[in-house]
């Protein structure tokens, strides 16, 4: 869906810079609401270093793949999307128990 959205509108120049870097703001996205934890800047960078190597072989394995086999692309940006949506419920109901919690514990 998104993969055609960017061939009709965009074309093929331009199609690996906005997938590359619509999945690598999803996927920091999901990293950070689901499995970042307080490290210092030099770690942090490394870790977004590899997340960005990280999204490019995945780019290249659900993109290029399956157009070379002459197959529809695999969702990889709306799969993206979808993780980022439950992970964000996930935080926002965790935050909302807390809340709770400490409500009923302070009182």
């Amino acid at each position: 869906m998104v993969y055609n959205f960017v061939m009709e509108n965009y074309g093929v120049e331009n199609l690996f810079t906005i997938l590359y870097i619509t999945n690598l703001v999803l996927a920091a996205i999901a990293y950070k609401l689901g499995f970042a934890k307080k490290l210092p800047i030099l770690k942090s960078v490394i870790v977004y270093i590899l997340l960005a190597l990280g999204i490019l072989v995945l780019y290249l394995l659900f993109i290029v793949w399956p157009a070379v086999l002459a197959g529809e692309p695999l969702p990889l940006t709306e799969s993206l999307f979808v993780i980022c949506v439950v992970l964000a419920i996930y935080r926002i109901r965790l935050h909302l128990q807390r809340k709770a919690k400490n409500g009923k514990t302070a009182s």
